[in-house]
């Protein structure tokens, strides 16, 4: 079979590792004759496959005791819900920094259950791109009890890459495409969520990594399978977990835990980028709209000069073995999510490519 390497935003590319290792084990897991996604939740067996995958997030991330890590279902955009719902009365404020397409959802969202206070953070430098303003600068509101921010646009290919501190108030970052790239000081959040299906593993599942004071202060109202102190206590178990989601999230775990950890993709995954980068800079067909301080190292958007070219650029792109390099429907142009699962040669392939083409059509 020849080598596909899918540069979809997500669900996103796998570790091929994990995937053998889930074929191998699908119809008898643990040799008891069953598949994982036939045994019960609740099983001293499952229950073990729950616990070494905290355990392994805990290690890969450093999260202290004094945090909590809850799974649900319900991805970034339930969390978009239950953030202010938990953490917040009907007329309480919060701060939502607006940095592109999905921390502005979340905005929309919180406005249902809260007075949210819109900071709009983009600028265009004199050369046209993309920036984002220091965090010293953000104009906070005094009376919000929390802010939230996405640190990593998947749709604009922009990330804030410096991490925001704030005292008296509750940091909620929305992790989902950049969770496991590089490390976090978690101990400057209250609460970081991350849907699974970029760097965790498939969809269906939402890590949650919450201060436990948190939990006992401010837990609210919210339905019972998004709140807070529900899924403490009852260990994210109080209704059936994605099972599936959540085992072979464990095995990603296991995988970037075998491989050194987060500092050793977090290399990795610069020098990924950056050779994406360098080649855009210095070509002639395509561009990159974003200032250099800004550019995600997750998901690399590129436009070609020439829009005539687009449909086969993807056309042949396809039948190199490059999936999903199409841009979002509502920017355009060209995106390649380049996850910890996209190795470097994945990277050298394509960018082989867009020379070859480059090429021919210039």
């Amino acid at each position: 079979m020849n080598k596909i390497y899918n540069f979809s935003a997500g669900p996103s590319m796998l570790p091929h590792d994990v995937l053998l290792r889930a074929h191998k084990e699908f119809l008898n897991w643990n040799n008891i004759g069953s598949s994982i996604i036939e045994i019960s939740h609740r099983s001293s067996s499952f229950i073990k496959v729950a616990e070494n995958t905290e355990n392994d997030l805990r290690d890969l991330l450093n999260i202290p005791d004094t945090y909590k890590v809850l799974f649900c279902q319900g991805g970034a955009r339930g969390q978009f819900a239950a953030v202010p719902m938990n953490l917040l009365k009907k007329y309480q404020q919060a701060d939502y920094v607006n940095s592109g397409y999905w921390s502005y959802n979340a905005f929309i969202e919180s406005k249902k259950y809260c007075l949210p206070n819109l900071i709009n953070v983009v600028k265009y430098l004199k050369n046209g791109k993309k920036t984002i303003t220091k965090f010293s600068e953000w104009k906070v509101n005094k009376k919000s009890i929390y802010i939230h921010y996405c640190p990593n646009e998947t749709i604009e290919g922009l990330s804030i890459h410096e991490e925001p501190f704030f005292k008296n108030k509750i940091l909620v970052g929305d992790f989902s495409s950049t969770i496991l790239s590089k490390p976090i000081d978690i101990n400057k959040y209250g609460i970081i969520y991350a849907g699974a299906q970029k760097n965790i593993g498939p969809s269906g599942i939402t890590f949650i990594i919450i201060k436990k004071e948190i939990i006992k202060k401010y837990s609210n109202c919210s339905p019972s399978i998004l709140n807070y102190s529900i899924l403490d206590k009852y260990n994210s178990m109080f209704n059936t977990p994605p099972t599936f989601s959540l085992y072979l999230s464990g095995l990603v775990f296991k995988w970037l835990k075998s491989i050194g950890g987060l500092n050793k993709i977090y290399k990795i995954n610069k020098i990924k980028a950056n050779l994406l980068y360098d080649y855009i800079d210095k070509s002639y067909l395509y561009t990159n709209n974003i200032a250099k301080k800004n550019r995600s190292i997750m998901n690399v958007t590129f436009k070609l000069k020439n829009e005539k070219l687009n449909n086969l650029f993807i056309k042949n792109s396809v039948k190199q073995g490059l999936y999903a390099l199409k841009g979002h429907k509502i920017l355009g142009g060209m995106r390649a999510s380049i996850y910890n699962a996209m190795p470097i040669k994945g990277v050298k392939k394509l960018i082989k490519y867009m020379n070859k083409f480059e090429k021919k059509y210039t």
